[in-house]
């Protein structure tokens, strides 16, 4: 348990996420970014000198070491996160680290194994699950205000300029639509329904050799179905639609961040939940990460191990109908 009034943050990596998660950081009254790590000295100073944090490293093992660091965000390319995570962990540091939380079930196994080991804080950054909009979700399906959900439709599209170093299409970073943006559409299947009985997936590889585009169907315990797509190839703003027996809920884009909810009932007038000033879900998560850790929690309620490797295994399981696997990985996933 974490005493002290602010909690101490680190991050790895200096990319995008990194930046907009150290500006959430200042919004968050009880968080204090103290060090930043990079691979070079160049580009920590630089972030350094953008957000006046004390502590810069050439090198993660440094920061890893830092005894005035609480808890590391890994913002670094999906194929590092699960070794930068045991360098956390190892060094004693609570984690949360960035979707997807690993490549594979088996990388995600082992790095919940390390934290229940030591008894460390670990959380995937799924910061969806932090949203009020998702809060407000829950509290409505809770009130069965459309019925039993028995139908999850949802799915988006964009085209990233070709760049085959560029992180979306490359095999050695991790890269490819489905760990990139389709594991919110998963993930959000997970929280509705549990983990599916049925999987199936269809798509098509890149030249590179990353997915591109694919069509999901998860079947679950109780004959819910979640109907699902994500593609590079086309475009189309990323939504989700829950039918009910009574009626339905519209999430408006983005369905990472939903602007609005809109629920439908026949014969009632439309409730609009309006959450426009929402921009982004870093903060919310940062909040529930210092909470957790303030408690002595291990981990979160609203984002669970068990759940985070049940999704892992889901992604497995897509992977392989599609015939997507990364470096390194073993013929069968």
């Amino acid at each position: 348990m974490i005493s002290s009034n602010k909690i101490r943050w680190g991050i790895l990596g200096t990319g995008g996420m990194a930046h907009n998660f150290a500006e959430a950081l200042m919004e968050v009254e009880d968080a204090q970014l103290v060090a930043i790590a990079s691979r070079s000295q160049i580009s920590a100073d630089r972030f350094g000198d953008q957000f006046s944090v004390p502590h810069r490293y050439a090198g993660y093992e440094k920061l890893a070491r830092d005894s005035e660091v609480d808890v590391v965000y890994i913002a670094t390319p999906h194929s590092q996160h699960k070794d930068q995570s045991i360098l956390c962990l190892q060094a004693g540091k609570a984690v949360l680290c960035e979707k997807p939380f690993c490549i594979n079930a088996k990388q995600a196994q082992e790095l919940i194994a390390l934290a229940r080991e030591k008894n460390l804080f670990l959380m995937e950054a799924m910061w969806t699950r932090c949203l009020p909009a998702i809060a407000k979700l829950n509290e409505l399906l809770s009130q069965k205000i459309i019925g039993d959900v028995q139908i999850m439709l949802g799915g988006g599209a964009y085209m990233p300029e070709f760049d085959p170093e560029y992180y979306l299409f490359n095999p050695d970073l991790g890269g490819g639509i489905l760990l990139d943006a389709g594991v919110y559409l998963v993930a959000m299947a997970s929280m509705l329904f549990g983990q599916p009985i049925k999987i199936q997936a269809t798509g098509a590889l890149g030249e590179t050799g990353v997915d591109e585009h694919e069509a999901i169907l998860l079947t679950h315990a109780k004959g819910e179905i979640a109907n699902l797509y994500v593609s590079h190839r086309a475009k189309s703003s990323p939504d989700l639609t829950l039918l009910g027996s009574k009626g339905k809920i519209y999430l408006h884009p983005p369905v990472f961040c939903p602007s609005k909810i809109t629920v439908s009932v026949p014969g009632e007038t439309d409730s609009v939940f309006d959450f426009t000033d929402v921009r982004s879900g870093y903060r919310h998560e940062i909040i529930e990460v210092n909470r957790c850790l303030k408690q002595g929690k291990t981990e979160s309620d609203l984002m669970a191990l068990d759940e985070t490797l049940a999704i892992m295994r889901t992604m497995d399981e897509i992977r392989h109908q599609i015939g997507l696997r990364y470096p390194g990985e073993a013929e069968a996933l």
